[in-house]
């Protein structure tokens, strides 16, 4: 965020199953109830646009009807296509979140094609296409700008945000992500391998969208990379600030029916989509990235200290020591039960590492290098956990 919480942009929360409920721009993917290793593909109607059109080897901002941020201004895309490859890597943007007036005013709410022009600059981490160790630097890449203050993954137009926050906003991140893969899947119909990830608020939202690009890949495989989103159980993320989310950006409508555990009556829950995850898509490598004492997350899960008491009056702060008892326990619990999640755990307080140079100076007290795991997984198709 651009305060405490807009530290989160420094970059949140296989098989195939049937198609979403409904697409239409707006409106929740989340229907599907077939999957994993049986399940169907999405209708490829559901996924049909017009083509993209762009110079290659460079990246080039590409607008998408319909699409739009929480202020209502129209946004779109990059794009950096390489006719000579036939992988495809989605990276999403971070900014933090707005559920809140102190949460809102401090997230960004639009991203236009002038936005774009740092981007096309950047060349650190991921984006740096002349390291020999970028695992993608030959790769077609696609930047989701974020603008809608909901982890790219609300479902809701024209709410008033509680809590003194401002009036009738977009939050429309998961029908944009819809729209951008009706143009982006007709675009990289040849690839044969699709990587979604995301750095913080990206990272949280690569994971809310797997299955909608999931099914939109389908049958290609789609690797997840959630850099810096470590979703946590209701002990460490409470109840009364997941159902926020829930309630105000309209999770419920985008998350998948058949994920019965997501949803609780206290509005908890949300952890239950890791297991959720490496269930429907056994064949896929899934993967979390994360420093043990994070120094963003802490403020973000902070809101819903003390059964969210100061919510919508600054909210508190999660202990670094609560903060690595909360990862622990998601890796114990949560991840090493599932063959197919890997996590990078380094002992640090860095937020995001993705787009960070860190990525390739970065080695766990054990000598496994943050590079190569993600090339492990991307390449040789394997998930491990390692770090503290």
């Amino acid at each position: 965020m651009r305060t405490a919480l807009l530290l989160l942009s420094v970059g949140w929360m296989g098989g195939c199953n049937s198609a979403p409920a409904a697409m239409g721009p707006g409106v929740g993917g989340g229907g599907g109830s077939d999957g994993g290793a049986g399940g169907m593909c999405a209708s490829a109607a559901s996924f049909h646009g017009d083509t993209i059109s762009a110079p290659d080897n460079a990246w080039t901002w590409i607008p998408v009807a319909g699409n739009k941020c929480r202020d209502g201004s129209d946004t779109g895309i990059g794009v950096r296509t390489n006719p000579a490859s036939d992988k495809l890597i989605v990276y999403l943007e971070g900014g933090g979140a707005c559920f809140q007036g102190t949460s809102c005013f401090s997230n960004p709410t639009y991203f236009d094609a002038s936005s774009f022009e740092s981007i096309k600059t950047r060349v650190t981490g991921i984006f740096d296409f002349t390291n020999a160790a970028n695992p993608f630097k030959d790769w077609n890449f696609v930047y989701v700008p974020y603008c809608t203050g909901d982890v790219h993954a609300g479902n809701a137009d024209g709410v008033d945000v509680p809590g003194g926050g401002p009036l009738a906003q977009h939050f429309v991140g998961y029908g944009n992500m819809t729209r951008g893969l009706q143009r982006l899947v007709p675009t990289f119909d040849k690839v044969t391998q699709v990587v979604l990830s995301g750095s913080s608020a990206g990272g949280f939202g690569a994971a809310f969208n797997y299955q909608q690009v999931a099914q939109a890949f389908c049958p290609r495989p789609v690797t997840l990379i959630d850099d810096s989103g470590p979703p946590m159980t209701d002990q460490y993320l409470a109840a009364c600030l997941q159902k926020r989310w829930r309630d105000l950006w309209q999770l419920d409508t985008v998350l998948p029916a058949d994920c019965t555990d997501c949803r609780d009556a206290e509005g908890g829950g949300l952890v239950n989509y890791i297991p959720y995850l490496a269930a429907k898509y056994p064949d896929v490598q899934l993967g979390l990235i994360s420093s043990d004492k994070d120094s963003v997350i802490p403020r973000f899960y902070g809101f819903g200290e003390n059964m969210c008491a100061m919510l919508d009056q600054g909210g508190g702060t999660m202990t670094p020591d609560e903060f690595n008892a909360g990862l622990l326990d998601l890796r114990a619990n949560f991840l090493s039960k599932s063959t197919n999640w890997g996590s990078f755990f380094i002992s640090s307080t860095q937020h995001t590492w993705l787009g960070s140079n860190s990525f390739y100076r970065t080695t766990t007290t054990d000598g496994v290098a943050m590079a190569d795991w993600v090339t492990g997984l991307i390449t040789t198709h394997t998930s491990a956990n390692v770090g503290p």
